[in-house]
C-alpha cells in the first residue's frame, strides 16, 4: 500500500535561516504539494551550545513570509490576553506546536520537547549489539588527534581505535556501570560495522557507495545534556512522523551512510525515506558556499528577514527590508538549482507545484546572481497595479517628506493633492517602469511632490550659461500667457496624461526650435530648476503633475538663486 507523502524541514535555531534553508524548505514544499502530502516543520534544537535566542522565531517568521506554509508542527501563538496572537499587520503570529492534535498527530514538535524519547532508542542500539558507551575525556580525544597530527595522520574514532579506547567494549561491565552512574562526560556512539560497503541512492545524485572502513563511530547522544545529535534525533523522528522523503542540503551527504545503517540497525529499512540532497548556493563567483561575508562584501542580504544578533547587536539585511517581494524572493530561489525546462522564468507559488520536479533539481552548486534577484523583484513590481503600488508608497513618502532635509515643500501644490489616490496611482504608473523596488520611488519621483532647496553644483556650471538663463526666462513668460491642462482629480479618460504631456511639448518644444535654441541645453536648465539636477523624469511629466503654478514658481525660484 503506498504511503501517503510526508516531508519535513527541520532547521536548528542556531541564528538566522539562510536563504539555501528557505529554499530547501521551498522546496519540500512544493514536493508535498505535487503529490498531494504534509509539508512539515520540525525544530531540530538539540545542539544546546549553539542555540541562539529568537531564532526559532526567525524561522517561523520567514517561512511565513514567504507564504511557505506547513501543514503540521505549529499552532497559532497565544496573546497576553489568551487570544490568538496577530502582528501588527494582523497576520497571525505562529509557535511550534507541543501539544498531539488532529493536525499535529506527533506532536511536540521540537526536538527537545521529545528528549525522553531518545535515550531509550540510543540504549536499545547498544542491547543489540549496534552502539556501545565511551567514556574518553574530550582533553583525552584533543590530545589524541593532536598526536595523530604531529605525525602527519588523523585521528577517527573508528573501528581500530576504539578497541584502545576507553569504552564498554574494552572495560569491565562493573567499571562501565559505575562510570555510568558516576560520571556525565559520557556518550553513546554508534558502532561502525567493520568491511562492509553502504549502497545508497539518492533522488539527484543516483547510486553510491561507501566502505565502512572510511568512517567515524559517531555520538548518538550525550551525557552531559542527556540531549541526543542530530543524527540519532533525526533518524528516530523521521521514522515516528512517517516521512517518505528527506530533503535536505548537501551539506549533509557526508552523514548518509551512517543514516543508512541507523536505519538497518533499527529494522526500519522497509519505511526508510527515499533521499535528496540539494546543491549549495554558491558565491556570484561559483568560488565556494556563498555566506553572509560575501553579501556584506557585494553588497546584498544573504537572510530573508533582518536579522540583530542578540549578543553582539550586529544587524543583518533582509530581502523583506530590502524591498523584496515576498514572491520575487521565493520565485528566484525556485530557479536556483532548478529549471523548468522550458523558457518560462516568472512562476507564482501556486505555479510552481505542478512545474517542480526533483528530475530538474541540478547536481552541481548554484551560482547567486544578485542583478537576476534583482530583475526578478523589477518584474513582480510591474504585475502589481498603479492602486496597489500606491499604497506601498504612501507610507514611504509620508516618511521621506517628514525626514528631508534637502527638499522643501511648496504651498502651491496642497497636501490633499500630493496625497490623493488617484494622484498617487498616476506617480506610481509613470514611475514604476525605472525601478527595481518600491522603496526607490521616492528617489525617482520625489519632484514631483516638493521643490529643490539646492542646485547640483557641476549641472548649474554646465547648464547655468547666460544664454540658457534667458532661454528659461522667456519660457517662464511663454508658460504663463498660455494654457494647457495639467493633472487633475476629476475622474478623466485613459489618454488623459498622454494628451496633457502631449500639448506641454508641443508648446516648449515647438518654441525652442522655433527660436533655434540648442534643445537639450534649454531642457536640461530646466529640468535642473524641477529636480535639483539634471536627471530623471521628463520635463512634460513634471510639468503636468505640479502644474502650472508651481511650474512658474520652480522656474522663478532657480532664475533669481542663480542669477
Amino acid at each position: 500500500m503506498a504511503r501517503q507523502t510526508r516531508v519535513r524541514f527541520a532547521p536548528s535555531p542556531t541564528g538566522p535561516l539562510h536563504m539555501g534553508g528557505v529554499r530547501t524548505a521551498l522546496y519540500n514544499y512544493l514536493y508535498a504539494k505535487q503529490n498531494g502530502g504534509k509539508f512539515i516543520l520540525r525544530i531540530e534544537d538539540t545542539d544546546s551550545q549553539r542555540f541562539v535566542p529568537g531564532a526559532e522565531d526567525y524561522i517561523l517568521e520567514s517561512l511565513a513570509w514567504c507564504g511557505i506554509m506547513p501543514d503540521e508542527g505549529i499552532v497559532q501563538a497565544t496573546g497576553t490576553d489568551g487570544q490568538p496572537a496577530v502582528d501588527a499587520n494582523g497576520n497571525p503570529v505562529y509557535t511550534i506546536a507541543s501539544e498531539k492534535s488532529e493536525k499535529n498527530p506527533h506532536a511536540p514538535y521540537r526536538q527537545s520537547e521529545r528528549k525522553p524519547l531518545y535515550r531509550q532508542y540510543a540504549e536499545q542500539l547498544i542491547a543489540n549489539g549496534y552502539a556501545y558507551y565511551a567514556f574518553d575525556s574530550a582533553e583525552e580525544l584533543s590530545r589524541l588527534r593532536a598526536e595523530a597530527e604531529a605525525n602527519k595522520q588523523t585521528f577517527i574514532y573508528n573501528y581500530e581505535s576504539r578497541k584502545t579506547l576507553k569504552n564498554s567494549l574494552t572495560l569491565p561491565a562493573d567499571e562501565v556501570k559505575r562510570l555510568i552512574e558516576n560520571t556525565d562526560t559520557w556518550t553513546i556512539r554508534f558502532k561502525i560495522p567493520e568491511g562492509q560497503t553502504v549502497k545508497m541512492n539518492d533522488l539527484i545524485r543516483g547510486e553510491m557507495e561507501v566502505e565502512t572502513n572510511t568512517l567515524d563511530d559517531k555520538v548518538l547522544w550525550k551525557a552531559a545534556d542527556q540531549l541526543p545529535t542530530y543524527h540519532l534525533a533525526n533518524i528516530v523522528d523521521d521514522h515516528l512522523m512517517e516521512i517518505t522523503e528527506v530533503i535536505r542540503g548537501a551539506e549533509w551527504l557526508p552523514s548518509l551512510p551512517l543514516h543508512y545503517l541507523l536505519y538497518k540497525a533499527f529494522g526500519w529499512e522497509d519505511t526508510m525515506p527515499r533521499f535528496a540532497h540539494l546543491s549549495l548556493l554558491l558565491k556570484p563567483d561559483g568560488k565556494g558556499k556563498l555566506s553572509k561575508r560575501d553579501g556584506d562584501r557585494l553588497g546584498f542580504p544573504v537572510f530573508p528577514l533582518k536579522w540583530t544578533n542578540p549578543e553582539t547587536g550586529e544587524i543583518s539585511r533582509g530581502y523583506r527590508e530590502d524591498g523584496y517581494y515576498p514572491e520575487a524572493f521565493v520565485n528566484l530561489l525556485a530557479l536556483l538549482g532548478w529549471n523548468p525546462g522550458t523558457e518560462q522564468e516568472l512562476f507564482t507559488l501556486e505555479e510552481l507545484v505542478p512545474a517542480f520536479s526533483l528530475e530538474r533539481v541540478i547536481k552541481s552548486g548554484a551560482k547567486f546572481n544578485v542583478e537576476k534577484a534583482k530583475w526578478f523583484n523589477e518584474q513582480y513590481l510591474r504585475r502589481r497595479t498603479p492602486q496597489q503600488l500606491a499604497a506601498e508608497f504612501r507610507p514611504m513618502l509620508r516618511d521621506a517628506l517628514t525626514a528631508t532635509t534637502s527638499y522643501a515643500n511648496t504651498a502651491t501644490v496642497t497636501q490633499d493633492l500630493k496625497f490623493s489616490d488617484k494622484y498617487l496611482a498616476e506617480v506610481c504608473a509613470l514611475i514604476k517602469e525605472r525601478a527595481h523596488f518600491a522603496n526607490e520611488f521616492w528617489d525617482i519621483s520625489k519632484a514631483l511632490f516638493t521643490a529643490p532647496a539646492a542646485y547640483d553644483e557641476a549641472d548649474v556650471k554646465k547648464f547655468c550659461t547666460p544664454d540658457n538663463l534667458s532661454h528659461a526666462e522667456e519660457l517662464h513668460t511663454l508658460i504663463a500667457e498660455n494654457s494647457f491642462p495639467t493633472f487633475t482629480d476629476e475622474e478623466t479618460s485613459e489618454t488623459y496624461k498622454t494628451e496633457c504631456c502631449e500639448k506641454i511639448e508641443e508648446l516648449l518644444t515647438g518654441y525652442i526650435k522655433a527660436k533655434e535654441w540648442k534643445m537639450g541645453q534649454v531642457m536640461n536648465t530646466l529640468r535642473l530648476f524641477f529636480t535639483g539636477n539634471t536627471r530623471g523624469l521628463g520635463i512634460s511629466d513634471i510639468i503636468y503633475f505640479i502644474g502650472k503654478e508651481e511650474t512658474l514658481y520652480r522656474i522663478r525660484k532657480g532664475l533669481d538663486s542663480i542669477k
